[in-house]
């Protein structure tokens, strides 16, 4: 039932599910009006007006009791309210006032005081088509006073009760459309706004939007023209990568072609058959790191999205790989490894991809030395090179970014989604000699703190029984 519900509010607008919420919400208090508020009117009706009797009773009661004239009370006069005076002594009635009581109404109110024995009571006389209320007090041996409310001011009380209630829960409802009807009009236009706004970005249209709302809608607004301008910005970066990596490949392919044609005719570039075959060679080294590094972003895809929960690697031998591999690129510098016994989550070809783009960027600005540490949740590659701007670091790991040669490299993006789809941060700092990229894990950091201090508290304990057992044997 809930669920057929829930689809149901699904397939309305914000309008129409106000307008339902506001029909469900009448609809339960007319319900919850006529079970339940009706007997409670009706019991409110006969306590006010037992208490509206018992007043005008008392006053008559105090005139009867202190034997003053009756004539000049202004409660006899009240057509809503008839006192009747019993005599014990004569057995006779008499009605103050001008006022007429029905026949039934009347011997009912006889046979009352016949069996009357307390010393106030009050009494309800119904029958089918009106109920009388009356109270029965006795002043003194002699007297006693019976009081009765007509049943006309009893209708007409329950009346206005009843229409002031019906009143007042009308204005409140009429209030609460008008506050949820301006509520929603207030979240339909931004809604709308953002619709027109998302509509024109697909349709590829100049867009603008403004919001001026400081809550989740408004956080949303801006969430979008943020996208929409990262989006922007991304696209134009690829632009002027796509024309940078194309101009990147053509240079060496055409330098690649134009010297093994002049080779072919005879022709030396650089004097040398050798040393024309090395400048060759080397534009291929050139062309090739540039494909690879093509190839390998649209790789990580594929790894990334492929690997099993709970697959650990461990990080010693894959960076004593990757500084292999990359050592014979600039021999003079040196790279000094600090390696602790760690386990990273992931898998070897992207995290070798990873640390092999980390020493390749510290080898290109490199001075003399690079620094590789690697700690429980932490990898840490150091140089000695410049240091970066502040504009260039936040920009860092983006992709498509240009370096600060012109490049449009990829290895630092390739860094990024590395280790953030492996659950890592990345982040680079400068340092007062240098730069520092570090990859770290803060959960495995802080796991590793609780275990280290658990081990140094075992050991301080082993430490102290060591200490009592050599005193022991003293």
């Amino acid at each position: 039932m809930m669920k057929r519900l829930h689809l149901w509010l699904r397939e309305l607008s914000l309008t129409q599910q106000l307008l339902s919420i506001i029909f469900l919400v009448v609809s339960i208090f007319s319900i919850f009006f006529l079970v339940f508020l009706s007997n409670n009117v009706n019991n409110f009706v006969h306590t006010e007006l037992f208490k509206l009797l018992h007043s005008t009773q008392n006053n008559v009661y105090y005139y009867i009791d202190n034997n003053i004239p009756l004539e000049d009370l202004q409660d006899i006069k009240d057509t809503n309210v008839i006192h009747l005076i019993y005599n014990v002594k004569s057995d006779s009635y008499t009605v103050l006032g001008n006022h007429q009581i029905p026949n039934d109404v009347f011997n009912t109110v006889i046979n009352t005081v016949n069996t009357y024995e307390s010393q106030n009571q009050d009494y309800v006389y119904s029958n089918k088509d009106s109920s009388t209320l009356y109270s029965i007090i006795k002043v003194n041996d002699d007297y006693v006073l019976i009081s009765l409310l007509s049943d006309s001011y009893r209708n007409e009380f329950k009346n206005a009760l009843t229409n002031s209630i019906i009143n007042i829960n009308v204005l409140v409802v009429s209030m609460l459309l008008v506050i949820l009807t301006l509520w929603i009009s207030s979240l339909i236009h931004p809604l709308n706004q953002i619709r027109n706004y998302i509509d024109k970005i697909k349709n590829e249209e100049d867009a603008v939007l403004k919001v001026d709302r400081k809550d989740e809608i408004g956080e949303v607004a801006n969430a979008l023209v943020q996208m929409q301008n990262e989006i922007k910005r991304q696209n134009q970066i690829k632009e002027e990568m796509v024309q940078n990596i194309s101009h990147d490949l053509k240079t060496p392919i055409s330098t690649i072609k134009s010297y093994s044609e002049s080779i072919k005719d005879g022709v030396y570039p650089y004097g040398t058959l050798e040393k024309s075959v090395d400048v060759i060679i080397e534009h291929a080294d050139r062309l090739e790191k540039k494909v690879y590094s093509l190839i390998v972003l649209n790789k990580m895809g594929y790894l990334l999205d492929n690997i099993e929960p709970g697959t650990n690697l461990y990080m010693p031998d894959v960076i004593d790989k990757a500084i292999l591999s990359m050592q014979v690129i600039k021999k003079e510098i040196n790279i000094e490894r600090n390696v602790e016994d760690v386990y990273f989550h992931g898998e070897e070809e992207p995290w070798r991809i990873v640390i092999e783009n980390l020493i390749d960027n510290a080898i290109r600005y490199a001075k003399s030395s690079i620094i590789i540490s690697l700690k429980p949740g932490e990898l840490m590659v150091t140089n000695d090179g410049p240091n970066i701007s502040e504009e260039r670091l936040s920009k860092l790991f983006r992709p498509y970014e240009k370096g600060t040669e012109g490049q449009f490299g990829l290895g630092l993006s390739i860094v990024y989604r590395v280790a953030t789809t492996y659950g890592y941060h990345v982040s680079a700092e400068n340092l007062t000699n240098g730069v520092n990229f570090r990859i770290y894990n803060n959960e495995q950091m802080a796991k590793e703190k609780i275990i280290n201090e658990e081990i140094a508290e075992e050991a301080e304990i082993m430490k102290k029984v060591k200490k009592k057992k050599v005193k022991n044997i003293d």
